[in-house]
């Protein structure tokens, strides 16, 4: 038995439990759904080994020059507004929640995703991020729900839709058009959304046929770069 391997893994459960109870439990997060996954991924395999060290601080970390992993109180946020217990009831396909997500980056919202029961479809704009992702997401064991594809995010991905629900991790001015012609019409749409000294993050759900919008929280995320360049990275 590799002691310090069996040390190391003991420390980032430890590490683990108190992330979810400090940084998410604490701040009103409730959803059951959403706490047992963000216990369940491993975090410190999404974030490079130089820094493993920081990957359950209460922060972003940078991955590169166009990627981070983000704050983990807003991953579990903005996955705790998919209302994913809601979705599951109106899914289409049997209780699965089907999700788009604009901005792989490290893979680590994707797998959170996962945790939650949902098939992943996931783009990420340059092929050295995603195919980064592709392999954290093998290492962590979630790599079976989640597809990923390089490309433009901002037209999505016509050929799966409508999906139950929408995830933009990369901040920008308006919503892409493509992307709310992709969402099913019981759907939910969570995008940061405005000037990048102003972004809100913003949930949307159809109602009757119309887009109702709520404003949840404001954050700083990487911008939607032209040609679909996204980065999975935020803190408030």
């Amino acid at each position: 038995m590799n002691l310090r391997r069996t040390s190391n893994r003991a420390s980032f459960e430890a590490q683990r439990e108190a992330m979810v109870e400090r940084q998410i439990r604490r701040r009103g997060i409730g959803d059951p759904i959403v706490l047992a996954a963000m216990a369940e991924v491993p975090r410190h395999l999404f974030v490079p080994p130089a820094r493993r060290k920081f990957a359950y601080s209460d922060r972003a970390l940078g991955l590169g020059p166009h990627s981070t992993i983000s704050q983990p109180y807003i991953v579990a946020r903005m996955t705790a507004a998919l209302d994913l217990a809601g979705l599951r009831e109106t899914s289409a396909a049997g209780g699965e929640v089907r999700v788009l997500e604009i901005g792989t980056g490290s893979g680590y919202q994707s797998a959170v995703l996962a945790a939650c029961g949902c098939r992943v479809f996931s783009i990420e704009r340059e092929a050295g991020i995603s195919n980064q992702a592709a392999a954290n997401l093998e290492e962590a064991g979630y790599a079976a729900s989640v597809e990923l594809r390089i490309g433009d995010g901002s037209l999505g991905w016509p050929e799966e839709s409508p999906f139950d629900a929408i995830l933009v991790t990369a901040g920008a001015q308006e919503l892409p058009p493509a992307l709310l012609a992709q969402l099913a019409a019981t759907g939910v749409l969570v995008a940061p959304l405005g000037p990048p000294s102003a972004q809100v993050i913003r949930r949307g759900q159809f109602e009757k046929g119309e887009l109702l919008w709520q404003n949840l929280e404001e954050v700083r995320f990487v911008p939607l770069r032209s040609g679909g360049g996204f980065g999975d990275s935020s803190e408030r």
